[in-house]
């Protein structure tokens, strides 16, 4: 009787994990278009954090792979929550990437920390910046799904050291928001 109840449990178990394990088709591609364009919207250079309504298209695709992700009515129009919602679901997207093709998902990662320090640095100076900045640590170290990280060991070392780099490169080296983004990505590390 036992042996057979716990049979059917791993069986299911297995089916459960097996209807998991599919990618979506345009997963990568959405990943570098989404880049793309939080790139010049996080800039200023088409749309701008805070608006309200730009970061629409970027979310859209966002959705369609996590559709859970929404940004509440009461954080519409403040750039500090919309940053923080679309950097930590792109930062998902490339996570959930990482664990199909784990060497792509690094250097997918670096893109994108690459094209998120430089697109902060256009950013036009003021407080709207600063409101950028927190919304970017804040998207990276407490809006991104960890559990969605690849368990290869050299592609995992490679998105979490790019992911430490982020608040360095906005803050500044030494800063408190720089040693905090260090803590909690070298805790995730373990």
């Amino acid at each position: 009787m036992f042996r057979n109840l716990s049979s059917q449990i791993a069986a299911a178990a297995v089916s459960k994990d097996e209807a998991k394990k599919v990618i979506s088709p345009t997963l990568r591609s959405d990943i570098y278009t989404v880049v793309d364009q939080a790139k010049v919207w996080i800039s200023g250079t088409r749309g701008q954090a805070g608006d309200g309504v730009s970061y629409g298209a970027i979310l859209s695709t966002i959705q369609k792979h996590f559709p859970e992700v929404k940004l509440g009515l009461e954080s519409v129009g403040h750039a500090e929550h919309e940053v923080a919602l679309i950097v930590g679901g792109i930062t998902n997207m490339i996570m959930e990437y990482s664990m199909w093709e784990s060497m792509s998902g690094g250097m997918a990662m670096r893109t994108w920390v690459d094209s998120l320090i430089g697109a902060y640095g256009k950013a036009a100076m003021g407080p709207k910046k600063d409101a950028i900045a927190k919304g970017i640590t804040r998207g990276i170290n407490h809006n991104t799904n960890v559990n969605l990280m690849t368990k290869d060991f050299t592609a995992r070392i490679q998105i979490i050291s790019a992911l430490k780099s982020v608040s360095s490169k906005v803050f500044g080296n030494g800063t408190d928001e720089a040693r905090q983004g260090e803590a909690v990505w070298s805790s995730k590390f373990i």
